[in-house]
Order: structure tokens, then sequence, then C-alpha cells
């Protein structure tokens, strides 16, 4: 039923057998006050921009108010957190819907820190107000450097506390995603449902991402290949950008081939594979180098959820699986090999070119360089602010660079037009990131932040208002994200 504000909710989770959630209203909150509204994002929703900023809209934001048509849950799933399974849940989210797009479209509206649920495991339920605001940079920031993603369209704060180590700001967003499945969703499925409730997730997540291969022979099997291809593309983009998620465990690995979660994760500045910088991955599982790797043991645990599904052969089923997850690594090779062809402006393919990029980014890692500015220089051949490119190394590799792109019809121009598209000027910067959040939890203020995330909003701009973004921070103190929750 489309409001007066537009939202347009219809609710298919909802009608999935009770195992797979829990229906929970939000908890009220003080007095809730909008900080920041997505209005591209509402207005791409169909969402009268207007009516998101009123005072009805800002009890829906906050979990005051239900929305017509909305039907509060919350999601049951499992995960392995750091190779250990555990039930989980949504412990501070409430899914209110399902909105319908203008064209037809269906994305999940998700409240998180709107209080406790029946999978809070002890917890208060509750966000802080710079990880919601964190969400929100990082989120949109992925969107604008077209890498699939959950997306923010709007962060309020509750007018209450939360307590974590300290007394902060309690704060509440809202999240737009193709959905909310994930691996753990699966997962939790096969260890306390039957065969016919994996059967009846299977089939909802075809209906719901995957309609083209309902008619297949072995309908199951495709899903598992089709998420698979969707996970290969995902994470090659988060590797050609230097994004560490920090947090992969099964649970924030969506069946739809969205980014999710934005907890730990931050943007490596020196290219280093063993980069980390969540404070909680002490052994280096999800340090940028093992991202790849880590994809495919969590594809590993989707595979072994529909195992039962995919033949009646134990034996077979495991097999058909095998040949599916023994080829990521190919996948995903295929994926990041394309991106960095583009990224040195390489139209056509050549045996040597893997090499190619190992020995640049071997130089990279040796030289200490910035992995985004390196890029960026070669784009625009200015090559004299860093110690990489004084070298005779990179003179020897910068020659056989040139000679590649001479055994290609397309012209210079047009690899510097690709390489242009391929690199951005700015990604949001951990030290910037830091500024905007202690400006507005300190402050209030608000300014820094936005003016952020306009200089982020296209990123492959490569605009003069943008090389204040490009800089690097000043400190050498190693950087250190937290979960937030």
């Amino acid at each position: 039923m489309m409001t007066k504000t537009g939202w347009n909710f219809d609710n298919s989770y909802a009608n999935l057998p009770k195992l797979f959630f829990s229906s929970i209203l939000p908890t009220p909150v003080r007095s809730p006050k909008l900080v920041i509204l997505n209005n591209e994002l509402a207005e791409s929703l169909g969402l009268d921009i207007q009516a998101m900023q009123s005072k009805d809209s800002v009890e829906v934001f906050a979990g005051n108010q239900i929305p017509d048509g909305a039907s509060p849950l919350a999601q049951a799933y499992a995960g392995h957190q750091f190779g250990h399974f555990n039930m989980l849940g949504d412990g501070r989210a409430v899914l209110l819907g399902e909105h319908i797009l203008p064209n037809g479209e269906r994305v999940d509206i998700q409240l998180k820190g709107p209080g406790r649920t029946p999978y809070s495991r002890g917890g208060d339920g509750r966000a802080a107000l710079g990880p919601m605001l964190r969400e929100y940079i990082i989120s949109e920031a992925m969107h604008a450097l077209r890498i699939p993603t959950t997306r923010s369209l709007a962060v309020v704060t509750t007018g209450e506390p939360v307590f974590r180590e300290t007394k902060l700001p309690g704060a509440i967003l809202t999240r737009i995603a193709a959905s909310h499945l994930r691996v753990g969703t699966f997962q939790y499925t096969a260890n306390w449902g039957t065969v016919e409730d994996i059967q009846v997730l299977a089939d909802y997540t075809i209906k719901r991402h995957y309609p083209e291969v309902k008619g297949d022979e072995n309908r199951y099997l495709s899903l598992l290949q089709e998420v698979a291809k969707r996970q290969a593309e995902l994470i090659a983009k988060w590797q050609l950008v230097g994004f560490i998620h920090g947090v992969m465990n099964t649970d924030n690995m969506t069946i739809s081939g969205e980014t999710i979660d934005y907890g730990p994760c931050a943007f490596m500045d020196a290219y280093d594979p063993a980069t980390v910088f969540s404070s909680i991955d002490r052994q280096g599982r999800y340090a940028y180098g093992n991202q790849p790797v880590i994809a495919g043991w969590n594809l590993a645990r989707f595979a072994e959820s529909l195992l039962p599904l995919l033949h009646e052969e134990e034996e077979e089923a495991v097999k058909l699986a095998q040949e599916i997850i023994s080829n990521f690594s190919a996948l995903y090779q295929s994926n990041w090999l394309a991106g960095m062809r583009a990224k040195l402006g390489i139209f056509n393919e050549e045996s040597q070119d893997e090499a190619l990029f190992d020995g640049l980014l071997s130089m990279m890692k040796k030289y200490n360089a910035d992995y985004t500015n390196t890029f960026r220089e070669l784009t625009f051949d200015k090559l004299e602010d860093s110690v990489l490119f004084g070298t005779s190394e990179f003179k020897e590799w910068q020659m056989l660079w040139k000679e590649r792109l001479g055994r290609q019809e397309e012209s210079k121009a047009s690899s510097h037009q690709l390489m242009r598209n391929s690199n951005p000027a700015i990604i949001p910067r951990n030290h910037r990131v830091e500024e905007a959040l202690e400006a507005a939890e300190k402050r209030g203020d608000y300014s820094v932040m936005k003016r952020l995330l306009n200089a982020l909003a296209n990123p492959f701009a490569h605009s003069v208002e943008q090389e204040e973004y490009a800089a690097l921070p000043k400190s050498s103190i190693p950087y250190r994200t937290f979960c937030g929750t």
C-alpha cells in the first residue's frame, strides 16, 4: 500500500515459516532527531524527500512509529565467526519490511539499533552514533565506487545514551538492502530446520534474486553457481580499491552479492597484503590478502547447507558442490585480472599480464607505496612524489608496461580514459572518516561529514576539489578499527 510519503510495503519474508524470524516491534526512544538524510537515495526509492524530513518520518526512522503496511521482524541466522559456529540473528536490527520501488524492484528497509530482539544474547540492541555514521559514509562511498553494497537512507539520534566502554550518544541507521539473506541464514536453516525448510528458503532466494535459474534442471546447483559468480565479482572489486571488510564471518556474506556490515572496515593506504585494521582480528584471518580465500571458505559453508537439495545421493551432491567451489579461485582471479587491466589501461588479454601486475604490487609493498595514489599518479603520468617512482626497478617495470600498451590497437587517449574510469581519485581515507566522526560526535558538527560525502560522491571525477582528500595522514600510528556494537 502506497503511503503519502511514498512507502510501498509488501512483506514476502514475513510469509515464510516462523522458523526464519520473530515478529517484534522496535523499542521507542525518547527524543529522536534526524541528523542526515540521503536525498538522492530517497528519490531513487520513490520517496517524498520533504515528507522524509517531517516529524512523522523521523518517528519512523527512530522506530517510534511503524509505517502503514510494514511488518516488523528480526531475522534468525547463524554464522561462523572467526571460524567458530554460533547461533546469531538480528540482535540489534529490525526489518520493517520490503519496499517496492516505482520500477517494481524490491528492497529491505531495516532499522539498525532500535532495541532488543529475541536474538540479542544479553546485548542492549542499541547502536552508538559514531558507528552508524561510519556505515553511512563507507556504504555510500562504496556505492559511488560502483561496488555492490547495502545503502544508508538516514541516521537519527535517539536522545538516549548507550554504554560501551564509555557513555556514547545513541543513534539508529535506516539501511536499504536488496535483501538480508546471508550464508548464515542457510547455515541456520540447515542446522535447526528440515530439508523442506532449506528448500523453502532456497526457492524464496531464487524467486527474489535469481529468477533466471528457476527453470534449470538443477536449480539449486545453479543457485550455488550464481552466488559464487557474484561473490567473485564483489571480492575482486574490494581488492581493486584496497577495501578491507574486517569481519568476513559467514553471517556477513549476502546471497545477493552486496557488501554488508561496516563495523571494523577500512581502506588500505600503503599496499601490503597483510594489512589488518580490526582490533579483534589478532591472527589476521580477514587481512586484505586473505579476503578471496575467506570468500571461498564461506561459499563452501553455503554449499554444505545446500547439499540435501543438490542430489539425493550425498556423495554425488558433494561432488557437484566441490566442482563449483574449486572453481571459485579461478572465477575471482578472472575478475581481478580484468580489473587490473583496466587500472593500467589495458584492453586485451596476454598471458604475461599477471606477472606484470604482480611486479608492480611487489614494488609497491617493498617501497611502502600508497595503493590508491600510485594508480592515480600512473593514470596522469605524475611520478614525482613517490620513492617507488625513482627506483631503477620501477623504470624497468614502466618500460614493460609501455611496451604492453603498445601491443594493443587502442590509442593512448583511450587507455588514459580507461584508467581515469577505473582508478578513483579518492577513497574514504581513514583519517578523514575519523575527522568527520569526531566533529559529529563531540561537537554536533555534521558539516565535516557532509563535505566529505560530497567529495566521495564522484570518486572518478579527479577534480581539483578532491585533491585535499587524496592526501595521506600525517601520523604514522597504526590505524585500528572496532566493531562498534
